[in-house]
This record gives C-alpha cells, structure tokens and sequence, in this order.
C-alpha cells in the first residue's frame, strides 16, 4: 500500500493510537491530516511525521487543524472546506478521537458530562464521516475505531462499569459503521469498525483505571473518610498518581486543609495521612485490575498503539476492506467471561401484583399507534389498585394526541431533555406519592426508510436524544426515586433498594422482504441500549448492592413479525410487579 497520491485524515491524532495511526501511514507514503482540540500536541505529531516523510524521501505532506472539536459540526464543517481547496479530496478517514468520559456510576455522572461523552464519540464520529463524504474519493474508506467491550456474543452483551456513556456511544459506533457500509456501497466508499482490547496507553494508566479505583472506594468505603471526603481527595491527588513524594506531600496537605475547615472537629495530620493512604490504596487498586486483565489475555500482554495502527493499516489496504466491508473486526484477544444475559422468555412468580405501587410511565414516542398501545397499558395499570399512576409524555408535535388519550390519568408534558425539569418532577412525586416502584420508559422507533447519511443535524441530534440520552435521564432518575436522592453522597442507600426499571426500545423493522439496509439502519440505536442496560445492571446489583432491576425490551422479529403489544402489556405487567434481583437484561419478547 504505496501511494505518493493518497491522503488520510485521523481524528484525535495529537497523541496517542491516534499518532500511531498517521505514523503507520506516513511511513507509507501517505499525505497525513491530523487535528484535535490542542494545538501543542498537533505541533509535536507534525514534527514527528515530518521526520519520518524526510527519512523515507516521500513526496508527501503533513496538515494540522488545531482547535478542532469533533463534537463541534461548524468546525468541522469549516475544516473540510479548507482540506477540499488545499487537497481536493482525501481517501481514508480514521474516526479516533474520544474521550474517557466520566468514569463514575451512572447515577453519579453529570447529565452534561453524559451528553458530552456522547457528543464526542458518537456524533463526531458521525458528522466526521458524513461531512467528511464531501472530500471523500471513490473508492474512500471510513475506518472507525471502537471497544471490544460493546461488541456482542450470541447471547451475551459485556458490561464495562463505570463507563455508561462511553459503552453507550461505542455500541451505537460499531452499529453505525455497519450502516454507512451499506448506505454507502453504490458510491464505492467501504465503512469498517475495530474494536481494540485494553491498549497501553497514559489514558488508561493514569485516568481509567485510577478513577474507576476511586470510584470502587468511594461507593465502598475508606476507614476514617466519608464517601464525600474520599471523592474530594482522590479529584483532588489523581493528577499527581506517580509523582514524587514532595508533590504529594504538597497537595495532600492542601486538601486535607480543605476538608478541616469544612469540619472542624477533624485533624489536619490525620487527615492528611488518610489522603495519601487512600492514594495510595487507589494506586493498588488500579494495578490490581490492570493485572488481573493481562492474565485474561493469552501472552499477557496488552496491545501497543502501533498494534492498533497496524489493524487500521490492514483494514485501509485495498483488497481487505473489499473483503471486510461493513464488518466490525476485534482487535482484541482478552478472553472475557460475562454471564449470558440476552432471553426470549421471561420466568415470574404470576400471583405478584402491581397493587399499591407507584407507576411511573415515560414516552418519547412520536408514533399515534404506539401512543394508543400504551394509553391500554395505563388502562390496565389502573385496574390492578395501584397507589398512583403517572404518565409523563415528551413534548412533541404530537403532544396533543397525547393529551387527548391520557385525559383521564394524572398526566404531563414535559420536555425530557430539560435536567431541571425532570427531576422536579421526580422530586414531586416522591414528596407526593413516596418512591417509584416502576419505572415503563418507551422510546418510540424511528423511520429506518430515511438515510443516515442525509440527516440534518437537528435530526441526528434528536435521535441521539430520544435513543439515548433521555433514556438515561429517565433511568438514572428512577434508581435515585427508588433508593435515595442522598444516594449521590451515600451510597450505602442504595442497598436492598427496590424497583423496575423497564426501557421499551426501538422495534425491528416489520415486513416480508427486509434488506441488510434498513436492518442496519435499525440496529444503531438498539445497539446503542444493550450495552448501556449492561454497563447499568452490573452497577446497580455488583457495584451498589441494590434490588432495582434494569430491563431492556426489544419487540420485532428477526422474521420482520409485527409487535405484539398484548403480549407486551402482560410482559411489562410481570416486570413491574417484581419485588426481588432477577436477572432480567434484555428481552426480545417476540422471537
């Protein structure tokens, strides 16, 4: 693969896989653009590549795009314009760029640091490769770089606590992929996904594996700290994990001074033992976990970034990516044992009831006949003497078909991606009504006739919004209503907290004859939910200790069978009446 003509643009290539990618390539021959959020990195990684370009004598050339945000579509808009007059065209991208994220349970995360690690992962990924398309040659290829963790086994889905968003938005990545591979065929333009295991890298090291550390001692405790306190130290001294002793005397001391003026009973010289111990424990931790996953991998051995760059250097050559076209390849060799969690049928104690329990009934639907199935589900719920029925709609355009079909229940409009408004509302109706007991959140479908790649942003964002981050909302707000609001500071409250926790997601695509297209189509945002409810349901029963069961359900056939709402009502009937852990995950209650 030696061509003086070809261009590549890689995303999130100051440091990093991402360097390691352009290096690959410019030892090939390749133009390389680079770009990122930084300037300074951009400006070591072009000195890098050049030196490489000058040693292998290539006739090539190096770009940076310094301040540019995937994130951010005016940005890159503006970056493609100048690479479309100073190139002409490119003929690989790379979609690199990402974030940690918040590495925190889910109930703990910001709403916005949710949003943003989406944003980043999964919206950048996506305006990166449509607008990217404008530049793009025939025969271009779009090479997206994932996580083994979201990938799916036959019936398994693995979890990767602490990471919601994160596994979130790469799920969705991988299903993405696949569907610009399909939408893409006819202009000659191939799409492929890799997703690499654990990769040696300053990101793990010192941010993942240390926070998630952190995040296991603050739910878990530290002796002689509060929850709180070990939060405050471990933000605090993460960023000096490794540094000289001098340093750490330093800024352990300058907390812990923090902490006894806010608590004044306390002891400075204790309190700041405490903090480097507690450092110290995260440190022991973090390694603990980093070496129990080598032993889960047959040399031991993570990847190297050059690794990576070579499975991305493969995928790019001509003849492999014809071959691979539209496939998500593992870039891993971790031998990762999760407990089988995908059902078609669903195990219940029938005599449970819904009787005296709070029900609380979300829908973003945009769809009248989804509407009516759930204005029958609310009938039903009514008769079964609950405590309190509340259905709460997504302010939509057709809000008033749902004002007309819940006039008789306690019902509202709301607008579910305002934070503020939502937990009022939860904040009501535990005040009014005590805790919710269940939780039925219905995430409508979308049209999978309509192209991916021709969606103006406002529509792209609604879906990430209707598919994933309000449903989030929703879930994280339920957990908080059925264990304790105070839950966020003490965790403890969330053990032996009860309640259901059911997401109706999008429905598989009906007919007799349905093409790989539009199945693709289909999958991106159910494959946005799996690993999500995964990552959720690890959280709340290994981490947090709690009874709250987080179920996904996914209705359609493989066949193209139509949803069976009937069975739907009785199914979510069961779920909500459930009082004890089961291991309900995810359900395609129509196979």
């Amino acid at each position: 693969m030696n061509d003086l003509s070809k261009t590549i643009l890689v995303t999130g290539s100051g440091t990093g896989i991402g360097q390691a990618v352009a290096r690959k390539f410019a030892s090939a021959g390749y133009n390389i653009i680079i770009l990122g959020r930084r300037k300074e990195p951009l400006v070591e990684a072009s000195a890098i590549l050049n030196e490489i370009i000058r040693e292998g004598k290539f006739d090539s050339r190096v770009t940076y795009f310094p301040g540019v945000d995937v994130s951010d579509l005016d940005g890159l808009v503006s970056m493609f314009d100048k690479i479309k007059s100073e190139f002409g065209h490119i003929d690989i991208i790379v979609n690199n760029a990402g974030v940690s994220g918040p590495v925190k349970i889910f109930t703990n995360s910001t709403f916005q640091d949710f949003r943003d690690c989406v944003s980043i992962h999964l919206s950048g990924t996506f305006w990166t490769s449509v607008k990217g398309l404008e530049v793009l040659g025939k025969s271009g290829k779009i090479v997206t770089i994932s996580t083994f963790f979201t990938e799916e086994n036959k019936f398994e889905q693995r979890p990767y606590r602490f990471r919601t968003p994160y596994t979130a938005a790469q799920g969705a990545k991988n299903r993405l992929s696949e569907c610009l591979a399909w939408e893409l065929v006819e202009q000659g333009i191939q799409a492929i996904a890799t997703n690499p295991g654990p990769v040696h890298s300053d990101r793990i090291y010192k941010t993942v594996y240390p926070k998630a550390a952190a995040e296991f001692l603050r739910i878990g405790g530290f002796p002689g700290l509060t929850n709180k306190q070990v939060e405050e130290i471990s933000t605090e001294l993460l960023p000096y994990l490794g540094d000289d002793d001098e340093i750490i005397e330093t800024h352990s001391k300058e907390v812990a001074q923090r902490i006894v003026e806010a608590n004044a009973n306390l002891d400075l010289d204790k309190v700041q033992d405490l903090s480097k111990k507690l450092l110290q424990k995260i440190q022991e931790i973090a390694e603990k976990v980093q070496n129990n996953t080598k032993k889960m991998i047959v040399d031991n051995e993570f990847l190297s970034q050059d690794d990576v760059a070579q499975m991305v250097f493969n995928l790019a050559d001509v003849n492999t990516s014809k071959l691979l076209n539209g496939k998500v390849i593992p870039n891993d060799r971790v031998f990762y044992p999760v407990k089988p969690i995908v059902e078609r049928k669903i195990s219940y104690d029938p005599i449970k009831t819904l009787e005296n329990k709070v029900i609380l009934i979300t829908v973003t639907s945009t769809s009248e006949t989804e509407l009516r199935e759930v204005a029958k589900l609310a009938s039903e719920i009514e008769n079964s003497n609950t405590k309190q029925l509340i259905i709460l709609s997504h302010k939509n355009e057709l809000s008033e078909v749902s004002n007309s079909l819940f006039k008789d229940f306690h019902h509202h409009n709301l607008d579910f991606s305002n934070e503020d408004a939502v937990k009022k509302v939860f904040n009501t109706i535990n005040s009014r009504y005590g805790k919710v007991d269940s939780t039925f959140h219905f995430t409508g479908s979308y049209d999978y006739e309509n192209k991916f790649t021709s969606l103006d942003p406002k529509s792209w964002n609604r879906l990430v919004e209707e598919f994933i981050n309000i449903p989030h909302l929703i879930t994280r707000e339920s957990a908080l209503s059925m264990a304790s609001r105070n839950a966020l500071e003490s965790p403890d409250l969330f053990k032996n907290a009860r309640g259901n926790i059911i997401i109706i997601g999008p429905q598989a695509p009906t007919g007799k004859k349905i093409s790989g297209l539009i199945r693709a189509r289909a999958e991106v945002f159910r494959g946005a939910l799996r690993p999500y409810v995964t990552t959720s349901n690890q959280e709340l029963h290994d981490v947090l200790g709690s009874n709250i069961n987080l179920t996904l359900i996914l209705q359609g056939s493989v066949n193209g069978d139509a949803a069976n709402y009937e069975k739907l009502r009785d199914t979510l009937i069961v779920l909500g009446s459930q009082e004890d852990f089961r291991n309900n995950l995810i359900y395609y209650i129509d196979e």
